[in-house]
């Protein structure tokens, strides 16, 4: 395996760099993400789409990663609860170390090829649920372990990786190889392969939500109404969608707890 993302970087002598310098630099590598991204659509498509399908029967998701990748797995996962209305438990984010790493970063627990497994273990996985795993360089032993065991046990495998021809992408069902060259500053993948993971889980998730109904027109119809915020964004789809007053669609809000209620009561 060529291990791109350890590769030199295109700039040199970075401390002589002008603030401005620096980061005109990393926007410029930043532009070439999405563009990669768009030349593998293809595969994400054909793992959302497999996900999806499993999750239609009452499958789970399951994103596994150390440090950077498993914390935008954590990440994602967190975010689909207050954004799509669904269960906890529905997408859950799994990070080499335990929660604890989620802040801090836990010598070694990457180089464990059986925790990984375990962990899933703990959710009481079953052949309907799907394994994500997250791993810039496609070589993190916590992750070719887990994605080994759960393809053992029959549960869906996928990956998002920055490394062609990896030992990740080989013990996955639906490899997703987003190879976006060297770092600006070397080895440093919570740069641009980071933010290639996030668009690409970004993508995954929402993508899923939508197909398993989550999701009405352009809205977040299920969102969780759990602040100010929420509840004036709330009312104003309420207000485009029902053309009646702030004031009523406050009410509606309160009174049936989240915008699909309000438009399903309507409808009767």
């Amino acid at each position: 395996m060529k291990n791109i993302t350890e590769s030199a970087s295109f700039y040199e002598n970075l401390e002589s760099m002008s603030i401005l310098e620096i980061v005109q630099s990393m926007n410029q590598e930043d532009k070439r993400v999405a563009q990669i991204i768009e030349s593998v659509l293809g595969h994400i498509e054909a793992l959302s789409v497999a996900i999806l399908a499993r999750m239609r029967q009452g499958g789970r998701l399951f994103y596994i990663g150390a440090g950077t990748s498993g914390r935008l797995g954590v990440l994602d996962a967190s975010e689909c609860p207050p954004t799509f209305g669904v269960p906890h438990g529905l997408v859950i984010g799994l990070i080499a170390g335990g929660d604890g790493a989620i802040r801090k970063a836990v010598e070694f627990a990457e180089d464990d090829t059986e925790q990984a497994w375990k962990d899933i273990l703990v959710h009481q996985p079953s052949p309907l649920d799907s394994v994500v795993g997250l791993a810039a360089s496609g070589r993190t032993p916590y992750v070719v372990g887990g994605l080994q065991q759960a393809r053992a046990a029959g549960l869906l495998t996928g990956c998002v990786v920055c490394n062609p021809g990896s030992a990740v992408a080989a013990v996955s069902d639906w490899p997703v190889e987003v190879v976006v060259g060297p770092e600006f500053l070397r080895g440093s993948t919570r740069l641009k392969a980071g933010t290639a993971q996030k668009m690409v889980i970004n993508m995954i998730s929402t993508s899923i939500m939508i197909g398993l109904g989550r999701v009405k027109g352009n809205k977040m119809v299920d969102m969780s109404i759990s602040n100010k915020k929420l509840a004036e964004r709330g009312q104003n789809f309420l207000v485009e969608e029902l053309h009646i007053s702030s004031e009523e669609a406050a009410d509606l809000l309160k009174l049936h707890g989240s915008v699909r209620a309000v438009l399903e009561a309507h409808k009767g």
